[in-house]
């Protein structure tokens, strides 16, 4: 039995003008809750946003973009680790936020 869950993802602005979503949207997942499974759903709903938060090609994060779960900075954890249960459960979203940079 394969189960699926209704994972919230919060947006930065710029993604969320580029989806014509809210600060905040859900995505069904089935199977292990990861980064790697949220973003590939993500992406499936989203189309306009292939490309936007991973490479095309390599899958990797693009740069200034950070994936925070229950606080917790996991953008250089394994996208294939299993997201904590707050998050799995819907209690908490993963959080996409971009980074600024500048001198």
């Amino acid at each position: 039995m394969t189960t699926t869950a209704v994972i919230r993802v919060r947006l930065p602005h710029h993604l969320r003008i580029l989806a014509r979503a809210g600060s905040e949207v859900n995505v069904e997942v089935g199977g292990s809750i990861t980064v790697r499974s949220v973003l590939d759903a993500l992406e499936v709903n989203f189309p306009m946003l292939r490309g936007t938060i991973r490479d095309h090609v390599t899958q990797q994060r693009r740069p200034y973009l950070r994936f925070f779960a229950c606080g917790l900075d996991v953008s250089l954890e394994s996208p294939d680790d299993t997201l904590p249960d707050r998050i799995v459960s819907g209690a908490e979203p993963l959080i996409v936020l971009g980074a600024i940079a500048g001198g």
